[in-house]
C-alpha cells in the first residue's frame, strides 16, 4: 500500500519567541464537544491517509465511557469525527472483553495501519487492531498481561521483530511508571520486556520525576528514534504532565542516547491548565515532513492541541540539555 506524501499542518515560529517547539496560535484544534454526546475529546493519534490524515480519538461520552473512534481530515486541522465507535472484527484472535478502550497511537507497518490503545480487561493493558481503510477493523490479542498502559509501535520491524513501548502501572491513577521495550515475532505473541527507560532524579529534572510514557510513533532519523514522551511531577495541586523527547539507538531501540532535561512544552495555556484534569500535555502523535514536525497532544484530559518544530533543532536542543 502506498502514502500519498501530505503537507503536515503548519504555522511559522512567532516572531521575536525563542522556545524550541511553540504552540499553533488556533489551539485547540478539537473541542470536548465536537461531536454529538462527548464530553472530551483528547489523547488521539493521526497518519497521513489517502488524499489527507485519518485519525483514532479518544471520546469520552457524557457518562464518561471510554471510546475510540475513527474520523478524517483533509489538512490535519479541521476534523470530521464519526459519532459512533469503532466497531471491531475478530483479528488474529477470538473478540475480547474490553471494559473501556482510550489513549490510542495509530502506525503504518508493511501493509496496514496498526492502533494500539490501553484496553480495559480486568484492569487496563495494550489492545490492538489494525485495518486497511479505516473502515474495517479487527482486533487483535491483548500485547499484556494487566496492568499496562501507553503502546506505542515502532513504525518497522528491527531485525524481523515488531517492537511496542510501554508503561507497566497499576490498576489506579498511577503514582509510578517507567518505560519499556518488548518484542513481538508475529504481533500477537510479546516477550523480551526489557527496561528503556526510568524517571528522573527529582534534584536533576522534576518534571519528569513521578512517572514517564511513550508518547507520539517514534520518527526515524539519521541520528536516532526521536521519541516525544510525557514527564509528569507530583505537585501539591496533583500531577502536572509536559512534554519531552528522547532519541533511541537506530539498531537497538532500547538504548537512549540522549534525553531531555529540560521540557519542550509544559502547561501554562488556558486549555492545558483547566479542564477535567488541569495541567496536562500528553503528545500521542507527530506528523513530519524533512525537518518539520507536528506534534498533537491532548490538553487538560478535554481537548486535542498542536504543536509545532524542526526536528533538527529539538535533537540540538536535546544534545546540549541531556540528562
Amino acid at each position: 500500500m502506498i502514502i500519498d506524501k501530505k503537507s503536515i499542518p503548519w504555522q511559522d515560529r512567532p516572531e521575536h519567541f525563542k522556545d524550541i517547539m511553540w504552540r499553533y496560535s488556533a489551539n485547540p484544534i478539537i473541542h470536548r464537544y465536537d461531536i454529538p454526546g462527548s464530553n472530551s475529546i483528547f489523547n488521539s493519534a493521526v497518519v497521513a491517509f489517502g488524499e489527507g490524515f485519518a485519525g483514532v480519538f479518544r471520546c469520552d461520552s457524557k457518562s464518561v465511557q471510554m471510546n475510540i473512534f475513527v474520523g478524517f481530515s483533509k489538512d490535519g486541522l479541521h476534523w470530521n469525527i464519526e459519532h459512533s465507535p469503532i466497531d471491531f472484527k475478530t483479528g488474529n484472535t477470538e473478540m475480547i472483553d474490553s471494559d473501556y478502550k482510550y489513549d490510542p497511537r495509530v502506525t503504518f507497518i508493511d501493509d496496514r495501519y496498526w492502533i494500539t490503545w490501553c484496553n480495559g480487561y480486568n484492569g487496563p493493558t495494550i489492545g490492538i487492531d489494525y485495518t486497511f481503510d479505516f473502515k474495517e477493523f479487527f482486533q487483535c490479542e491483548n500485547a499484556f498481561l494487566p496492568f499496562n498502559r501507553n503502546g506505542v509501535l515502532f513504525p518497522e520491524r528491527i531485525n524481523g521483530k515488531y517492537l511496542m513501548l510501554s508503561r507497566p502501572s497499576d490498576n489506579g491513577h498511577t503514582p509510578f511508571g517507567d518505560i519499556y521495550i518488548s518484542y513481538s515475532p508475529d504481533m500477537k505473541y510479546w516477550g523480551e520486556h526489557r527496561c528503556v527507560m526510568k524517571i528522573a532524579p527529582f534534584a536533576e529534572s522534576a518534571w519528569q520525576c513521578t512517572k514517564i510514557g511513550a508518547g507520539s510513533v517514534p520518527i526515524k532519523t539519521e541520528e536516532g528514534w526521536l521519541m516525544f514522551y510525557h514527564g509528569v511531577i507530583s505537585t501539591c495541586n496533583g500531577f502536572r504532565y509536559s512534554m519531552g523527547a528522547a532519541l533511541l539507538d537506530l539498531e537497538n531501540p532500547g538504548k537512549v542516547l540522549y534525553r531531555n532535561k529540560s521540557y519542550l512544552i509544559a502547561p501554562a495555556e488556558l486549555y492545558e491548565t483547566t479542564g477535567d484534569v488541569p495541567n496536562v500535555i500528553f503528545p500521542c502523535a507527530a506528523l513530519y515532513e524533512g525537518d518539520k514536525v507536528a506534534v498533537y497532544y491532548g490538553a487538560a484530559d478535554t481537548c486535542v492541541a498542536i504543536a509545532f518544530g524542526y526536528i533538527s533543532e529539538i535533537i540540538d536542543f536535546m544534545k546540549k540539555n541531556a540528562l
